[in-house]
């Protein structure tokens, strides 16, 4: 049994650790929303479920083994709306969505949910007190959004033609030093604007860490048939929320959605080992194959200096116990007269 050799590790000055965000780009467009896998409202992509409080949109025909969920979309108001009322169609289930999604995002205000707000203040004046939601999938935003890299474009034209007048709203202020953002117990959020230079009114929030978008349905007014069909004719935004089910608004939100863009985080933290081999220590091997008839094999002389690969680096605890192991991408010659150090990286 050939004899191991360890060389012990300085916490204060041969292991740190680091921290990188990688980002991708997601662009998600309108077509695959609505009108790429069947005809609207009845897209293959789109699941409604039969508790009626939201849908969910998929890359591809949710059936198939091969569609990716993308996002969720619902619809909500509060109590203090103007819309709520008992005869409202869904009435409890849209104040019930909003409820939830505020109460888990931004927690109470004494004991009442803390209502969504065009701003930074949380000062609950001026509230987003009816909006639609859009959750996405953790499979695309990882562990956050982007700051400042979120858009949605929005179609307010006319039914036929949505995208004939567009609204892109933006984070535009957010910045990815934490300015211009706000804190609750679901994370950072900032505004959304309908312009690059984040003047005006807001449109709604975007929370970075839970990757959802809260959209004012006051980004739609002033448009006679948000929703439309043959039976229930030309709805405004807010006769849509209150005579359409949750499925129907948001079925007309789809239908006027022309492009979602930005970037996700992948967060990836880093311990860094910095392995030390002394000039007198590793220039002998313990493979059995480093000998053949008690020589060494890549000796040609017997005089000559011991020479060692390095190939494999174990990394070990108090109790001598293999915990991680790191292979070179090629042997690293190590002789008598060589010093080196060989930097080991784990990310979790």
């Amino acid at each position: 049994m050939p004899v191991r050799s360890f060389e012990p590790l300085n916490p204060s000055t041969d292991v740190t650790t680091t921290r990188t965000f990688l980002h991708e780009v997601i662009p998600v467009t309108g077509s695959i929303i609505s009108g790429t896998y069947g005809t609207w409202p009845n897209d293959d992509n789109i699941k409604n479920y039969t508790h009626g409080m939201f849908q969910s949109v998929y890359d591809y025909p949710y059936l198939s083994s091969s569609a990716n969920h993308i996002f969720d979309l619902t619809v909500g108001y509060a109590t203090v709306s103007a819309i709520s009322a008992s005869a409202i169609t869904q009435n409890a289930k849209k104040i019930n969505m909003y409820n939830e999604v505020a109460q888990v995002l931004q927690g109470l205000s004494g004991s009442s949910v803390r209502l969504f707000e065009p701003d930074l203040k949380l000062d609950q004046s001026g509230t987003l007190d009816t909006a639609f939601f859009v959750t996405f999938s953790r499979l695309l935003t990882k562990d956050q959004i982007k700051k400042n890299s979120f858009s949605i474009t929005l179609g307010l034209g006319g039914w036929t033609t949505p995208f004939a007048e567009t609204k892109v709203l933006q984070d535009a202020l957010a910045r990815v030093n934490g300015s211009n953002t706000n804190n609750t117990i679901g994370g950072d959020y900032a505004v959304l604007y309908d312009n690059s230079s984040g003047t005006g009114s807001g449109y709604g929030v975007v929370f970075y860490q839970a990757g959802i978008a809260v959209i004012s349905a006051s980004a739609f007014l002033g448009i006679s048939d948000f929703s439309s069909g043959a039976v229930v004719g030309n709805y405004s935004v807010t006769q849509s929320f209150e005579t359409a089910s949750i499925s129907g608004s948001c079925d007309a939100l789809r239908h006027r959605i022309d492009n979602i863009a930005y970037n996700n985080t992948t967060e990836i933290n880093s311990s860094i080992y910095f392995c030390r081999v002394p000039h007198n220590k590793f220039n002998y091997s313990t493979n059995p194959t480093y000998v053949s008839g008690s020589k060494i094999r890549v000796k040609e002389v017997a005089s000559d200096p011991p020479v060692s690969y390095i190939t494999t680096v174990g990394l070990y605890n108090a109790a001598n116990e293999l915990l991680a192991v790191a292979k070179l991408s090629e042997p690293l010659k190590k002789t008598p007269s060589d010093e080196l150090i060989i930097r080991v990286r784990t990310d979790y």
